[in-house]
């Protein structure tokens, strides 16, 4: 069992979290931007609150974890420009494609090793995820989630834009029991693909928890945009439903909290 605030989670808002892992020091799909609108296409997403820290309050990181570089809701303008300075960044293959720099494309299942300041390592690995229904990734494009391991600390998963059950199923079957999950559950919807959910709803974040054995849930990407169609109060229902109220910490931007 870890030890006591060997990870500690800063919510930022929207996708964004600031996390200190044993000493590592990450940084989730950062955006940073004012609200505004950002058209796609023949669609527009609509920022409604900007992030708790600026990139300058955030400061350098160890890494960034981005789990899809090409929609705005998991990096904006403003995330894009930290990008372009970072150390090292872990997300998609195409992604690694498209931004190069600093961008290292993970593959399921292989693992970035980063030293501890204190002495040990941490892991990070990618992990499967699909960004609305099954069959949906030649129009969403490739996104990722991610798992940190290492000694003496917790395991953490972080979903990345993932609607998939069956995806959190393939990663419990390896990680489970989880002790924290960092889980991306707006039920979001645009009519890119007839407003499918393209992450998970609360009844699904609920049953994640359920299916990761996961002894905490981290709310991510809930809110802030709005395309998001559902929010805090539907993850307290839908955690109390399924009896798990008591994992659930939902945080308001600029929060933190520790395991």
């Amino acid at each position: 069992m870890a030890n006591p605030q060997t990870f500690t989670v800063r919510y930022l808002g929207g996708p964004s979290a600031l996390l200190d892992y044993g000493g590592v020091s990450i940084l989730v799909d950062p955006t940073f931007d004012p609200p505004g609108d950002y058209p796609i296409g023949q669609r527009v997403l609509t920022k409604t609150a900007g992030a708790a820290l600026t990139a300058d309050e955030v400061g350098a990181v160890d890494v960034v974890l981005l789990s899809h570089d090409q929609h705005p809701d998991n990096l904006d303008h403003g995330g894009r420009d930290y990008v372009d300075t970072a150390r090292t960044v872990l997300s998609t293959r195409s992604a690694e494609e498209r931004l190069g720099g600093a961008v290292l494309g993970l593959p399921n299942w292989v693992s970035q090793e980063f030293d501890r300041p204190g002495g040990g390592t941490a892991l990070v690995t990618g992990v499967p995820a699909l960004h609305g229904p099954e069959g949906s990734e030649s129009v969403v494009g490739e996104v990722t989630g991610f798992v940190l391991t290492g000694e003496d600390l917790p395991t953490v998963y972080i979903s990345g834009d993932n609607a998939s059950l069956d995806r959190v199923r393939e990663i419990a079957a390896r990680y489970a029991p989880v002790e924290v999950a960092l889980l991306f559950a707006g039920g979001a919807r645009t009519p890119l693909l007839d407003f499918a959910y393209l992450t998970l709803t609360s009844a699904e974040a609920a049953e994640a928890a359920g299916i990761l054995q996961a002894g905490a849930v981290v709310p991510l990407h809930f809110e802030q945009w709005a395309h998001f169609s559902e929010g805090g109060e539907q993850l307290q229902q839908a955690f109390a439903a399924a009896g798990l109220s008591e994992r659930l910490r939902l945080l308001k931007p600029g929060e933190s909290t520790g395991f």
